[in-house]
Parts: structure tokens; C-alpha cells; sequence
């Protein structure tokens, strides 16, 4: 019996005694709400059916609007959490959800990234400083090219101490971008709190990441297949090009086999992330199905990476990732047992975000 008040778990009897539930969930399997370290609700497909641009001709309130139509389906999937690395548009989607006005996870958002190598170290510090009055949960960086691209190094060691010593303190959080092992070594030496996808990673950077107690957030497949079964929504888009497309199909074994070799060492913190883009929303889990059938992950450590360890490494372990006393209530339920059959997590029917229901397909008694 878990019993909430004012959005907060007050008790957890496990005799289930009591009053009759409100909720029966007895038939489900019950887990926090997942938690998504890495998603980005501002892309979406436009009326034209075509990856949104800032020049397509969408005005802001069609932007937004697809925005929530994002964050409901990525709600209603069963995360409760995401975090966006990042958009300026997401601190409007952010407040409005925290208010109540729109259904969707919580969000927690680094605003604009940081990303172009020209600038000084002075400058970066400085640019820390401004996404913090600009209301940034945490700052992303750009420390190597895109997958498409080839993902070698575009920041020197300088320019990262710079920025993950300056985010540090202003108290803010660090997540970077890079895909080649120099780029994730630099940044594990600079003191920045997580990396993302090392589809290069190497053995010898991921152990110095477990040393360090650097948060890694490897994809297992999801964001690829996702560009490669939307490819004419994206194609001829930047570089969303043939050698781009090409770029990413070779990419999925090499993201499973990274994240295989993440799996295999030792202390590493590996938490989830999707990088859940136009046509990935409210498919996120995915990517967790990946982590398991393909990687190798136990259910329930995969379980445990979209939740408790993902709440530690968002900064939010006393207030979400599991069901306890005094957390928030972020409650779901699934048809099935996924720590026996990690599918399971595709058949939510019950969503609650802070004591608030978004989905049941049962019946409810009581109140």
C-alpha cells in the first residue's frame, strides 16, 4: 500500500493493509518513473512532415504546441523525468509544466549549449555564468563532432577546464558531447560531470571515467534507427546527407559494442539517456529494451540506470527515482514483470507524476 499527500510518498506498507486503494495495481508490476538524462522535446516533424527548422515557416506557437504533443507522449510512456541538452524553447515548456498547464515530464533543460571552438576560455566562463541568470538546470558542451561527422576532438583540454571548472562553481552540472576517446578523456580530466554516446570509447578512457566517477549515458541504438526509418523526414537537412545516413548505419554496432565494453568495466556509473529526437518521443524505452537484448545489460540494472542511479546523477536523489517516503510521487505501472522480461516496460498503464495520474487504463474506487 502506498499512500500519498500533497504530491509526496508518506508511506510504503508492504503487507498492503489498510484501506482500500484508490488504485489497484496489484495485477502490475509498479517502479519510479523513468527518468530520460538525455532527450530533446524542441524537435519535431512539421506540417510538412519534414524535420523542423528554424526557417520552415513554423511560427512559435506551432513550435511549442508540437513541443507539448512531445512532452505528453514522452509522459505517458512512463517518464517522469528528461533532461534536455538543449533548447531555449524548453524553459517556457519546462515552467509551464512545473505550474501544472501542460501535461509532460519534468524537465530540466541546459538552455543553448555551449559548442563553437572559437571561443576564448575567458569567453566560455563567462557564457556559464549567463545560462545560469538565463535560469540553465546545467550546462552542455559540444567536445567533438557529431557521429555524422566523424566525432573527433573540437575543444582543448584549456577550454573544458574552463567550462566544467567554471559550471562547477556556480554549482551547476556538466554534460558533454563526445564521441571520440580523446574527447572523453579531456573531459574526464576536467572535472565535468557526464558524457554523452563515446561510440569511440575506448577501454583504457572508461576505466579513467570510473576512477574519476565520471556518469557515462552511452545510446544503444534507438536515436540511429530512428534517423535510418525517418531518413526522408531528415535527408538533405545540414548533414543529413548520404555519408551522414551512412555514418549512422555503421554507428549501431559500434554503439552496442561501446556500451558492451561500458558494461565491462568495473565502478563505471552508466545512467540512460536516449537522445530521443523528432519521431524517437514516447519510444524512449527502446532504447533500455537495446541495453538488454542486445547489450547484454540484467534487466534490473537497466531498470536501476533509469531511475535511482539516474536520479543521483541529475542531482535529485532525495526527491525522485524510487518509492519511498518523503520522494516525489513519480508512480508507474506495467502490464508484465520487467525484471524478467524487460518488454514489459512497453505496456505502461498507469502514469503518476507528483501524486498527479496522467494515464490509468484500470478502474479507480474510492476518491
Amino acid at each position: 500500500m502506498i499512500t500519498i499527500q500533497s504530491g509526496v510518498i508518506t508511506g510504503v506498507d508492504r503487507s498492503g493493509t489498510g484501506r482500500a486503494a484508490t488504485y489497484d495495481l496489484s495485477r502490475y508490476t509498479v517502479l519510479p518513473g523513468l527518468i530520460d538524462g538525455h532527450a530533446h522535446p524542441s524537435w519535431y516533424f512539421n506540417r510538412a512532415g519534414r524535420y523542423h527548422t528554424s526557417n520552415d515557416g513554423d511560427t512559435p506557437v506551432q513550435s511549442m504546441l508540437a513541443m507539448a504533443g512531445n512532452a505528453y507522449a514522452t509522459l505517458t510512456s512512463g517518464v517522469t523525468t528528461i533532461q534536455s541538452p538543449g533548447s531555449i524553447e524548453d524553459r517556457d515548456l519546462r515552467d509551464f509544466v512545473a505550474a501544472g498547464s501542460v501535461p509532460g515530464p519534468r524537465i530540466l533543460t541546459s538552455l543553448q549549449p555551449i559548442s563553437s571552438p572559437r571561443l576564448t576560455p575567458d569567453s566560455m566562463r563567462t557564457i556559464v555564468r549567463q545560462r545560469k541568470a538565463e535560469g540553465a538546470d546545467f550546462i552542455k558542451i559540444f567536445a567533438s563532432q557529431s557521429i555524422r561527422d566523424g566525432g573527433a576532438p573540437t575543444m582543448t583540454q584549456d577550454q573544458l577546464d574552463a567550462i566544467c571548472g567554471e559550471a562547477k562553481a556556480q554549482g551547476l552540472r556538466t554534460i558533454v558531447h563526445a564521441h571520440s576517446a580523446e574527447s572523453m578523456k579531456a573531459t574526464t580530466l576536467a572535472g565535468c560531470t557526464q558524457i554523452e554516446h563515446g561510440v569511440f570509447a575506448t577501454d583504457d578512457v572508461l576505466r579513467l571515467m570510473a576512477e574519476r566517477g565520471t556518469y557515462f549515458d552511452p545510446q544503444c541504438g534507438l536515436v540511429f534507427k530512428n534517423y535510418l526509418q525517418n531518413r526522408a523526414k531528415y535527408e538533405g537537412i545540414g548533414n543529413y546527407n548520404e555519408a551522414g545516413f551512412a555514418a549512422m548505419e555503421k554507428a549501431i554496432p559500434l554503439a552496442v559494442a561501446a556500451f558492451k565494453r561500458a558494461l565491462s568495466t568495473p565502478k563505471l556509473k552508466i545512467v540512460w539517456g536516449t537522445d530521443a529526437v523528432a519521431g524517437a518521443h514516447g519510444r524512449n524505452v527502446e532504447d533500455l529494451i537495446c541495453r538488454v537484448q542486445d547489450g547484454g545489460q540484467p534487466p534490473m540494472e537497466a531498470i536501476t540506470s533509469a531511475t535511482a542511479l539516474a536520479a543521483e546523477a541529475l542531482g535529485l536523489a532525495g526527491q525522485i527515482g524510487a518509492v519511498a517516503p518523503g520522494l516525489q510521487a513519480d508512480i508507474i505501472a506495467v502490464d508484465g514483470d520487467p525484471s524478467k522480461d524487460i518488454t514489459a516496460l512497453r505496456r505502461v498503464v498507469f502514469v503518476m507524476k507528483g501524486g498527479r495520474v496522467y494515464k490509468w487504463e484500470g478502474t479507480t474506487s474510492g476518491r
